[in-house]
């Protein structure tokens, strides 16, 4: 049974920084596609960022984090981070990551979320 517990949110200051972590078990994500993506209350979930692997690893990122949150994966403890600094009031929402496994189509499985907020 594959499970993806994020964990790392909390409460920061504008302008912090802090790191999230999507932990896999059950399953070797190594060559999987992870994606980070958020939830702020009353908004629709929206995509943050993603890693991809095909050869090396892909990177891609949301416009309003690109230069400011970065996506990483650590193969031996089978996890992904995404490194968020200079945190904005607007990037407080749940942050969730979800998997899609090696040549398949779509996020397979979720994580329970994290919550960030960021205080002006």
């Amino acid at each position: 049974q594959v499970q993806l517990v994020e964990s790392g949110g909390g409460l920061v200051q504008a302008g912090d920084s802090l790191t999230l972590s999507c932990a896999a078990s059950g399953r070797t994500i190594s060559n999987d596609t992870v994606g980070w993506f958020r939830q702020a209350p009353g908004k629709e979930r929206e995509f943050v960022s993603r890693i991809s692997r095909s050869g090396g690893n892909i990177y891609y990122y949301a416009q309003s984090v690109k230069g400011r949150f970065t996506i990483s994966r650590d193969n031996a403890k089978n996890t992904v981070f995404l490194q968020m600094d200079t945190v904005k009031p607007e990037d407080t929402a749940v942050y969730s990551c979800g998997l899609q496994p090696f040549r398949s189509v779509g996020y397979a499985y979720w994580g329970q979320g994290t919550q960030v907020t960021v205080s002006s």
